[in-house]
């Protein structure tokens, strides 16, 4: 399955010959639905693969949705079977730009920038923007941000018995730290 998505960001980038490239494939992405007073919705994927062309702000990255772990084991079986029915939607990709984008004035303090792209999730294209933190030191880069996801805009159904325990607004964070190419 790896391997899959290691050919699909290479295809997203193929015609980039010559970019400058920078990749993780240790990105941390968080999603969290909690709502006061119930139990925590909250699940962490740490195998998040991301590739920055630094040369144009193009971005991609894919989650192999399986890798999104929770506290409560059987929360993660409902999330996978139930709402994010992984074995018909295995994984969820992003395909975007960071705007404004110039790696030549990026330092260690960290600077805001939009992100903005498509986000796929169960089956679903949504467009998303993000303002993204952004810094570089030691030839890496450091990304950081988050944005909303609601649940009913990727088709995602919550049952009616836990309707009131699972926030509809979806909270995602990201973190990457990019080495290049």
């Amino acid at each position: 399955m790896k391997n899959v998505v290691l050919i699909i960001i290479s295809l997203l980038f193929s015609n980039l010959v010559s970019a400058q490239k920078y990749s993780s494939k240790t990105g941390k992405v968080t999603i969290e639905a909690s709502i006061p007073m119930f139990e925590d919705v909250f699940a962490q994927d740490d195998n998040n693969i991301v590739v920055l062309n630094a040369d144009t702000g193009e971005m991609a990255s894919v989650s192999v949705v399986k890798n999104f772990k929770f506290k409560v084991k059987l929360m993660e079986e409902h999330f996978n079977e139930s709402y994010a029915e992984t074995a018909k939607y295995p994984k969820t990709t992003f395909k975007g730009k960071v705007l404004n984008f110039d790696k030549t004035k990026l330092s260690e303090s960290p600077q805001k920038f939009t992100l903005q792209g498509v986000l796929n999730f169960h089956g679903v294209d949504r467009n998303i923007s993000s303002t993204a933190t952004i810094s570089a030191k030691d030839g890496k880069i450091f990304m950081k941000g988050n944005f909303i996801a609601k649940s009913a805009d990727f088709k995602v159904t919550i049952p009616k018995m836990v309707m009131k325990k699972v926030a509809e607004n979806v909270n995602v964070e990201y973190h990457y730290t990019l080495i290049k190419q």
